[in-house]
């Protein structure tokens, strides 16, 4: 999405976004309480595995009256970010990616758009792409949802992945092969954004990633139907378990899951995620 066309219909208006306390009603000094209580719903989801559905990339469920799509990348899976084709092309949407894929024999099991972008579909914020740093990291607060601090940064290491607010990706920075900023952060260890209202009425399709506690899974979801940022972020707390997670973007959001036979289309994208696997693969 272009940064400038998503600032008041997107949860910045007064009449659906407010300055308040937690919006879960949680105060901060239950942080502790809630990672635990996250950590023990991680493992229970763990150990049921949603069911055989489970082993695929991509999954479709309910919660709370509301449909979502998510697609789970783990540590060591081929999760890299893309933007360009070559110095003055895009790639643009998951149809051009794909087919320069497989000309080097590799498929995209599942990707959608990676971070929020300028109209010339240059990334907002940091972006870092096969290790080289295409646009700087932004901490200043700014319009948009993207300057709604506090905001984040999704980092892919070779052996892990990291999923840090702004502030603190700048005082001690991580080692990235790839990193898209973006925002506003949904979950803050364990507790919503503090600008979130449950009753918003402020609903888009949605998409945004999550990352487990011990970074060994990146959880990408895509919304079905409309929802507003709090019932969002609850989908990344309470149902799939997860202490961090970002949003990336609203309203343009696309999915690209050919084991569920879908992927979305419309004007270009800039930053595109995905999970590569052999053309072979299943």
């Amino acid at each position: 999405m272009r940064i400038a066309t998503d600032t008041c219909r997107d949860g910045t208006t007064s009449a659906s976004l407010r300055r308040a306390p937690c919006a879960d009603g949680l105060p901060r000094a239950n942080a502790g309480k809630i990672q635990t209580v996250l950590s023990l719903a991680g493992a229970i989801i763990l150990f049921l595995g949603l069911g055989a559905a489970a082993q695929a990339d991509c999954v479709r469920t309910q919660y709370q009256d509301k449909s979502y799509t998510h697609c789970t990348a783990k540590a060591g899976d081929d999760l890299r970010l893309f933007l360009y084709a070559n110095e003055t092309q895009v790639y643009g949407n998951f149809r051009t990616l794909d087919e320069a894929l497989a000309r080097e024999g590799k498929k995209l099991a599942f990707a959608m758009n990676g971070s929020m972008y300028h109209p010339d579909r240059s990334p907002v914020g940091l972006f870092i792409e096969a290790g080289v740093e295409r646009s700087r990291l932004v901490t200043r607060e700014g319009p948009g949802n993207f300057g709604l601090l506090p905001n984040g940064v999704f980092c892919i290491q070779p052996a892990r992945f990291v999923l840090i607010e702004t502030l603190s990706f700048a005082s001690d920075r991580p080692d990235c092969h790839y990193a898209a900023q973006s925002g506003p952060m949904l979950v803050i260890d364990g507790v919503f954004h503090p600008r979130f209202i449950a009753e918003s009425d402020s609903r888009l399709i949605r998409n945004g990633v999550g990352v487990s506690a011990d970074g060994t899974r990146a959880i990408f979801v895509i919304s079905n139907s409309p929802v507003n940022f709090y019932e969002f972020a609850g989908f990344f707390r309470d149902y799939l378990g997860l202490p961090q997670a970002l949003y990336i973007d609203g309203n343009i959001s696309r999915l690209h899951a050919p084991g569920l036979r879908r992927s979305d289309w419309g004007t270009l994208l800039g930053p595109i995620v995905g999970k590569v696997v052999d053309l072979t693969a299943p």
